[in-house]
């Protein structure tokens, strides 16, 4: 009974090791539940009997994919007070990321209309995550804060790094520098102390 369940346990790893490979050389939109098959050496019927739906199948790729990666830790990035180095730290935890799984995600994005729905909507939760965790040490006002939040939000996208990184040859700490730039001039001076606190003599 044991060597079955490893059996099985053996198949369903192929399975996943051959979607995930086709997920990262031809993407989403072009990897069929045949081309899985032959990839893993078995029948489709296989392939459907352990994924019996595509949401099935995607969700158990992106969970193997996504546990070999180095994710970007905005728990982290949210412990950090001073809102420019917050910026700077996320941005280069971010493009770090999107270095180390550049040919993976250069597909999936460009196929994110293809995936399940569940997985779509992932992935958007997970940007927005990102640009509130770097917008919410900011101050301003709602306007301010409104145009600070399409700035950053452009920042932490992965097509942005892809077009400055890959297209255009900066280094991450230079897509990172321009980035934060861009969004502290936009973010505009940091507000003053107050006035009593600026009266306090100095120590």
């Amino acid at each position: 009974m044991r060597k079955r369940a490893e059996q099985v346990d053996q198949t369903r790893q192929r399975i996943v090791e051959a979607a995930v490979h086709l997920h990262g050389t031809i993407g989403p939109a072009a990897t069929t539940i045949a081309g899985i098959a032959e990839q893993a050496g078995v029948t489709r019927l296989t392939v459907y009997r352990h994924f019996p739906d595509e949401e099935a199948l995607y969700l158990a790729c992106s969970s193997h994919w996504l546990a070999q990666q180095v994710l970007p830790d905005p728990d982290a990035w949210a412990q950090i007070a001073d809102p420019a180095h917050r910026l700077r730290a996320g941005l280069a935890d971010l493009y770090r990321y999107y270095r180390q799984g550049a040919a993976m995600l250069t597909r999936v994005y460009r196929d994110k209309q293809a995936m399940p729905e569940q997985l779509q909507q992932l992935v958007d939760r997970t940007e927005r995550h990102h640009r509130d965790v770097l917008v919410e040490p900011f101050a301003g006002t709602r306007a301010q804060r409104r145009r600070l939040g399409a700035v950053v939000g452009h920042a932490v996208s992965f097509w942005t790094w892809r077009s400055l990184c890959l297209h255009h040859g900066l280094s991450d700490r230079e897509a990172v520098e321009a980035m934060a730039t861009l969004a502290l001039a936009t973010a505009g001076p940091a507000p003053a102390p107050p006035l009593h606190a600026a009266m306090q003599p100095s120590p």
